[in-house]
């Protein structure tokens, strides 16, 4: 009896394996699941009413006590570890130790983030050796924390070249951003890459910045050092729709722009060009003025209206200047406190740039704030062949001086209509091709044209990829460290030296 019921509990526990077994390898076959624990069910129970008494005699020694403890306590333990680990999944915390915060996502990019207002899926095809595979997992691993209307799908092309022919993907390393209507491609796994994707997703429709051209202004389809192509690739990142646009071809500025920029026209801008410029921000235009000192624009009629006046002569700054650079090329830190200068960080370099003066009595109606200044160390240089060292009170003028500003109509928005608003800045070459990759330039003018555009959500420091920053120490700092590293430092050694040799000679 006791060994057909011993046969029996083997028998039980086999169809209670059985039928696990069975559950996972083909859940649909329920019957056959049903069946196995049903038969393993009886069995068990058969076998515990034949061996009743022999179970109770054996749970009563005190090996068995022991042995029982010993297993609640491996079971407690594994039980606090699933439930540790479950909430470690559920709530997860990261901690971001690499020197540049290489891991760490832009400030812009949590705010686009938790601004989703529907369902983004990016579908990514790459194969799982690439290299590009665990970057895109990395970076999507960490959108997916900051928000939950991110669904993110893995394609391996050559295993499933249906799905590749269905979207059209020719190229591995290739992100497929969608989002309702919009749809857009990112090949390059970087954080400003789907950043700037699925800020042109999450909008059905794009902003429309116009770049103003005839005038000998920095073309944006210009590769040349001298053009802005860099900004126009950058904008475009940032979901803005850039085109160019002639005045002198129609009558008026088309309707739906949201920023007018004129960057940095050398030739006169024509009386009608002007008085379309200035219709177009009295009917809540947004207007960017990019004029350089040696400007031959003529805009001076169109300024006057807001009580503006660019500045005459080209900055100095014995300070804040890059240091070993040209006198003229201003490193500035001095920022207000502004949406467009909020949090900023780095250093804008404004290579030969001209001041702007606000006259009050003029521009009684508009709100004039400086965005950025000279340091007092500064000045503005009438004549460039003289002795720009050194301050000439009778034809300088003394700084600080504010080289950008931002300008708003003192009376109330009217509900429903556009706010105008105008930023002008002394200098255009700060966004060319040359320059627009300097530490704080791309901010600087993300920050003004998103502040114009009215998306508060970009106005913020953009998605940057690890780079090397390097330290640029204006002329004071740069002598600190000459005297310090080549003077103090070995003269401080060999003084501690003689005094130890003193001390051991005389023992």
């Amino acid at each position: 009896m006791n060994r057909w019921a011993s046969s029996l509990g083997v028998v039980g526990a086999g169809l209670a394996a059985g039928g696990f077994i069975a559950y996972t390898l083909a859940p649909d076959k329920l019957w056959l699941v049903t069946l196995c624990e049903g038969l393993a069910l009886v069995c068990l129970v058969v076998f515990f009413v034949a061996r009743f008494e022999a179970l109770k005699a054996f749970s009563i020694r005190r090996s068995t006590r022991l042995g029982a403890n010993s297993i609640l306590m491996v079971l407690l333990f594994t039980a606090i570890l699933v439930i540790v680990n479950f909430l470690a999944a559920r709530h997860a915390m990261r901690w971001d130790l690499s020197e540049t915060q290489h891991f760490t996502l832009a400030s812009q990019t949590h705010k686009v983030l938790h601004g989703l207002a529907r369902e983004v899926k990016v579908t990514v095809f790459a194969q799982e050796r690439s290299p590009s595979y665990n970057t895109y997992r990395d970076l999507l691993d960490s959108y997916k924390q900051d928000s939950d209307k991110l669904k993110v799908e893995f394609v391996d092309p050559e295993r499933r070249p249906g799905v590749a022919r269905q979207y059209g993907v020719t190229r591995l390393d290739t992100a497929v951003v969608e989002s309702g209507p919009q749809t857009t491609r990112v090949t390059a796994p970087s954080e400003a890459e789907l950043t700037g994707a699925l800020i042109r997703v999450a909008k059905d429709g794009k902003k429309r910045i116009l770049f103003l051209e005839g005038h000998g202004e920095r073309g944006i389809a210009d590769q040349e050092r001298n053009g802005m192509a860099l900004a126009k690739e950058a904008l475009t990142k940032q979901g803005y729709e850039v085109n160019p646009v002639s005045l002198l071809q129609t009558s008026a500025v088309a309707e739906g722009t949201s920023v007018l920029v004129l960057a940095g026209p050398q030739r006169p801008v024509t009386k009608e060009e002007q008085d379309r410029i200035a219709h177009y921000v009295a009917a809540g235009g947004h207007l960017l003025i990019l004029l350089d000192p040696e400007s031959q624009a003529d805009l001076e009629d169109l300024l006057r209206q807001w009580g503006v006046e660019t500045g005459q002569g080209i900055l100095v700054d014995m300070q804040d200047r890059l240091a070993q650079g040209d006198l003229t090329s201003l490193m500035v830190r001095t920022f207000t406190e502004h949406e467009i200068t909020q949090d900023f960080n780095f250093a804008v370099l404004f290579p030969l740039s001209r001041h702007l003066v606000f006259h009050e009595e003029a521009g009684k109606d508009w709100d004039f704030v400086p965005l950025a200044r000279t340091s007092a160390r500064s000045w503005a240089v009438k004549n460039l062949k003289g002795n720009v060292l050194t301050l000439n009170e009778q034809e300088d003028i003394p700084g600080p001086l504010p080289l950008a500003a931002a300008m708003t109509p003192k009376k109330p928005q009217e509900e429903g209509k556009p706010r105008a608003a105008v930023v002008i800045v002394g200098n255009s070459s700060f966004a060319s091709n040359t320059y627009i990759n300097f530490p704080g330039n791309t901010d600087f003018l993300l920050h003004a044209l998103g502040w114009l555009a009215e998306e508060r959500e970009l106005i913020s420091i953009a998605p940057k990829e690890p780079a090397f920053r390097p330290f640029i120490p204006n002329p004071t700092q740069e002598r600190l460290l000459l005297y310090v590293q080549v003077f103090f430092l070995p003269a401080l050694t060999f003084l501690w030296g003689m005094t130890i040799w003193r001390k051991r000679r005389r023992l």
